[in-house]
């Protein structure tokens, strides 16, 4: 018979590690459950000789004093992974023939530049400031969004201010409608930009990203908090909330996919039936259960059969009706350093028709990443996840080899390289991601930040279901490690506060 443990997390991407090592540090008795060989999820990392390939997420927000990783490592005692701030955040590329646009960290540098590139439009970007700064004062303060219960309203009510309460009339709003508002909607240049830029973030473009996370998002690369590269790779920032779950006595259990939840009884928690990579089955049981995996899995996991007691059959349907994420066509190269141009940023961005919107991240010198003299490239581009898992193999793989030419060759292109440059390449697809990390056709990120999906009208991190709790890219604040992390922060306070000793943070 299994050990009863307090708590199992269910995934070891960040928003899992960060449950489990703050549970953990809590005094919980907490088992973390990861299907892969190692840590770190859609954050995590992967080695081909020489060179080491950042998955997905390749720059990471919330390392500045009072972000959101800042916070979880104060409050661990551990210290901040090492880090450079990218300045510029990133380079964008309209493919118009125009001058591209240099995110500058400096505020004034960048309000300089935009009025630049897109004179008429200070209006907007003045508004997406206001809204900003409400936001991020708001969220500072750890609400508790969708509100689900008596205590979730205090923490809300609590983390309001006047700004906040200024700007709510505007939740229901998009980006597009900020445009109209400032009389920059006729500005098709700076539609086209904020459209790449909103994408990577909120899997939505202008008109169907939610006004209040676009402003923000937008606002994220510069002073007081920016973005940053890590050191090494992104595998750090797994290793650093793995070392501190390990030092507080949690129980970490690599390559075991989750595949049946059941409840073990009235009140009495629940059970986690695992598969081993050998196949042979294995049986988890727990008080509480926190979910990081895509909320899409749950009425797999939670099977039908088990009756309405087990999952209420509107909450199912929610699940199962879900707007489908995005997959991703990811291009991991490496080049020779001098085949680059001299002023090669950290990452650009390059609007497109074929092979589509390229986001490309380069490595530094010197980062641990590429040896001295080389840089890894990273080239991503989103693509309905479904046709890749469907398509017969022989077409697959023609298909895949033409995509990863389209991409190989446009970078080619854009950056003036010729092909001798190439030290590696090889392409993911969805059905690569569905392989390595489980999810639903490989999808990438979270749901998409519209209105009708953001905040208080999103996925709530407390289920219907008695001690089950969700977190991760599809529960509020959305995808990234630094939204990820506050969403884990929310369950784990949930969670001990329905124990009835609440977890703060050690600035709070």
């Amino acid at each position: 018979m299994e050990e009863q443990q307090d708590v199992i997390v269910i995934g070891g991407g960040i928003a899992g590690l960060t449950a489990a090592a703050l549970l953990a540090r809590h005094g919980l008795q907490v088992t973390l459950l990861e299907a892969h060989y190692q840590l770190g999820g859609c954050a995590g990392t992967f080695r081909r000789g020489p060179y080491t390939f950042d998955v997905g997420a390749t720059q990471v927000a919330g390392l500045e004093p009072g972000g959101s990783h800042a916070r979880i490592f104060k409050h661990l005692n551990l210290e901040p992974p090492e880090a450079v701030p990218l300045d510029p955040g990133c380079v964008v590329d309209l493919a118009d023939g125009t001058e591209p646009i240099r995110l500058w960290r400096d505020p004034e540098r960048w309000k300089a530049e935009r009025q630049r590139q897109f004179p008429g439009s200070d209006r907007f970007w003045s508004l997406c400031s206001q809204l900003h700064q409400s936001n991020w004062a708001f969220a500072g303060r750890d609400p508790v969004l969708p509100i689900r219960s008596g205590w979730d309203l205090l923490q809300t009510i609590g983390a309001l201010g006047p700004a906040t309460m200024a700007s709510a009339p505007l939740s229901l709003l998009t980006v597009g409608d900020l445009l109209r508002i400032s009389s920059c909607s006729e500005d098709q240049r700076l539609r086209r930009f904020l459209d790449l830029q909103l994408r990577l973030y909120s899997q939505e473009p202008v008109e169907r990203t939610a006004a209040l996370y676009g402003a923000t998002v937008l606002q994220m690369a510069q002073n007081p908090q920016g973005l940053w590269h890590l050191h090494g790779s992104m595998q750090v920032l797994s290793d650093r909330l793995a070392s501190a779950f390990k030092r507080d006595r949690g129980c970490l259990r690599l390559r075991q996919r989750v595949t049946r939840l059941t409840r073990q009884g009235e009140g009495s928690g629940w059970r986690v039936q695992t598969e081993c990579r050998d196949g042979s089955p294995s049986s988890f049981s727990a008080a509480d259960v926190v979910c990081s995996l895509p909320p899409q899995c749950l009425p797999t996991l939670i099977r039908e059969d088990e009756g309405a007691k087990a999952m209420p059959l509107g909450y199912r349907r929610q699940l199962m009706q879900l707007d489908a994420p995005s997959g991703a066509l990811v291009l991991y190269g490496a080049v020779r350093r001098d085949a680059l141009p001299a002023d090669c940023p950290g990452h650009l961005q390059r609007d497109g028709e074929s092979p589509g919107s390229l986001f490309v991240s380069v490595s530094q010198e010197g980062d641990g990443r590429a040896p001295i003299g080389e840089a890894t490239l990273i080239a991503s581009v989103f693509t309905d996840p479904g046709i890749w898992c469907q398509r017969p193999e022989a077409d697959y793989k023609a298909h895949k080899r033409g995509c990863q030419e389209a991409i190989s060759h446009t970078l080619e292109q854009w950056l003036g390289f010729s092909p001798d440059a190439w030290r590696h390449q090889e392409l993911a697809t969805p059905r690569s991601f569905a392989h390595w990390t489980g999810r639903p056709n490989g999808i990438v990120g979270g749901l998409g930040q519209s209105p009708r999906r953001f905040g208080p009208f999103g996925l709530a991190s407390r289920t219907p279901l008695a001690n089950l709790w969700l977190c991760g890219d599809s529960i509020h604040p959305g995808e990234g490690t630094a939204g990820v992390t506050l969403s884990a922060l929310m369950a784990c306070r949930q969670l001990t506060a329905q124990r009835g000793r609440p977890l703060k943070l050690k600035d709070s």
